[in-house]
């Protein structure tokens, strides 16, 4: 019998519901002998958003290179995270875009068959006036979403 899934694709941010998502992913890994895949997703900010976004008033900079940075460290510490829930093997990603959809094309890009993700991250005014990333994920994957 094969594996009902062989690629899991785990978008995070370093909230505690993508935390919890990995867990998840990380436990149907096990359970199938698949492969873990992280991705963690910036977007290029306009100068209005830079001024509410996650980056450090100490070294703002190039606002996507602080973001890159950031998503680098998060995707890092992620990885890290993964492999003491036991993960085996793991890889992390860094990607930029519109976070649903470079979600939902590095999945299809990358034959990943379940995409497993956090209810809430870390999202930005535009979630509550356009809908959760995770919301965007599900009307827009063409594999089976898991939404923790």
């Amino acid at each position: 019998m094969s594996a009902l899934f062989t690629r899991i694709l785990c978008p995070i941010d370093g909230s505690a519901n993508a935390e919890a998502a990995m867990e998840m992913a990380v436990g149907l890994q096990k359970a199938h002998g698949a492969e873990l895949w992280l991705v963690t997703v910036f977007r290029h900010h306009s100068l209005l958003e830079a001024s509410m976004s996650m980056v450090r008033p100490e070294d703002p900079g190039n606002v996507d290179d602080s973001l890159r940075d950031y998503a680098s460290e998060v995707s890092e510490a992620g990885k890290k995270r993964a492999i003491e829930f036991g993960a085996d093997p793991v890889r992390a990603f860094v990607k930029r875009g519109p976070p649903a959809r470079t979600i939902v094309a590095f999945a299809k890009d990358h034959d990943c068959d379940l995409i497993v993700l956090g209810s809430r991250g870390l999202g930005d005014i535009e979630s509550y006036l356009l809908g959760s990333v995770s919301h965007k994920v599900t009307s827009l994957s063409e594999c089976p979403v898991l939404v923790v």
